[in-house]
């Protein structure tokens, strides 16, 4: 049984919270009488912090529940989205945007393995999967304004607050699972062209803040325990506040990326260099505080080898062909009416998977100006 949360509405009804379990969803205002699940966000929920996540837990996992057939409930946006980063965690990905982007340099920066890098987003872009995209317009490398050419697909994990942490307070590794609540799916979608022309001196904007879809159900991070693995070594030996007694919640998470329903990628989390945990304490050593409904993604996943990498960028890059779909086209980049899919799984319980969900988007010709 997979357990995970989100926000639904049924025959018309108003968005409350409910557990999706396997193929249907529990209406937990009704099963558990409490009033925090009456509303259109898990935020009420997240907020009560985590012995109460494991009560909830362990009362949607203890019987069997009358549930709504998945697929007649219409999904919501799961939580009101604080603050949004998005970080740069995998040593593989960077590694290859590097010999793109610098390929008479060293790949990866010379602070990369000192810090888990990432931008801050813009929570407003924050939208549900399954939202049409519209391709959005831009200054390309040229300097020309037009849509971008070059619109491509980041696939990642993204962790949900659910306690917040006082100001001034930094998080400690070993206290992810006091802090965060969950696990859902991500799409940062990218305008490649529009991000090269932007990226110096401040890094990425327009090119990333016009859409980042996340999957609509959440998994709770202590349903992943069975996932929890030792990430890859790191070397050198990051600063103390990056240390982590228990292996910083390194996860073997399997993701599969398809295009128009043909599979061309399956990155695997496993190989992420940092990790989320380091991902919470870096992002809150100088002070700042995380609150309730904050995300933090992991950045793109990909793996070693070439049909593990997690966007098109990294995809046709280096003299391969380039991508190849069951009806005979090919993609470099997207095209309007190309719809993508990302899906997960982690491992379960007796041999069992733990279902993420997906994360869909399909793209639409530019807004006319």
């Amino acid at each position: 049984m997979t357990l995970a949360y989100g926000v639904f509405s049924h025959s018309g009804g108003m968005p409350r919270v409910g557990a999706r379990i396997d193929g249907g969803v529990v209406d937990l205002a009704a099963a558990l009488g409490d009033p925090v699940f009456d509303a259109p966000s898990l935020n009420g929920f997240l907020a009560q912090g985590r012995a109460k996540w494991r009560e909830v837990n362990d009362a949607v996992n203890r019987r069997t529940w009358d549930t709504i057939p998945l697929d007649r409930v219409r999904p919501h946006l799961p939580f009101s989205v604080g603050d949004y980063v998005d970080f740069y965690a995998s040593e593989h990905h960077a590694s290859n945007i590097g010999r793109i982007l610098r390929p008479d340099s060293p790949p990866l920066a010379a602070n990369w393995k000192s810090l888990p890098i990432a931008y801050h987003g813009r929570s407003g872009t924050i939208i549900l999967s399954g939202t049409p995209i519209a391709r959005p317009h831009g200054l390309g490398r040229d300097g020309a304004f037009g849509p971008t050419r070059r619109l491509d697909i980041e696939a990642e994990v993204g962790f949900v607050v659910g306690t917040g942490s006082m100001w001034g307070h930094p998080v400690r590794p070993d206290d992810i699972e006091e802090h965060v609540f969950g696990v859902c799916l991500v799409n940062d979608w990218s305008a490649r062209d529009i991000q090269a022309f932007e990226y110096v001196p401040l890094g990425p904007f327009l090119g990333k803040s016009f859409a980042t879809s996340i999957s609509p159900w959440i998994v709770p991070l202590s349903e992943l325990r069975l996932a929890k693995i030792t990430p890859p070594a790191q070397d050198p030996l990051p600063a103390g506040y990056l240390r982590s007694e228990d292996g910083g919640w390194g996860l073997d998470i399997r993701l599969e990326i398809a295009v128009n329903g043909e599979v061309i990628a399956r990155p695997p989390f496993s190989t992420m260099y940092w990790t989320p945990a380091q991902m919470l304490a870096h992002m809150t050593i100088n002070g700042a505080s995380v609150r309730t409904g904050d995300l933090f993604a992991s950045g793109t996943v990909s793996g070693p080898e070439p049909g593990e990498r997690g966007c098109l960028m990294e995809l046709s890059w280096n003299g391969q062909e380039p991508i190849k779909l069951a009806d005979g086209s090919t993609r470099t980049f997207l095209e309007d009416g190309d719809e993508v899919r990302i899906s997960a799984v982690a491992p379960g319980p007796a041999g069992t998977l733990i279902d993420l969900g997906e994360v869909t988007g399909r793209i639409l010709p530019p807004v006319a100006l």
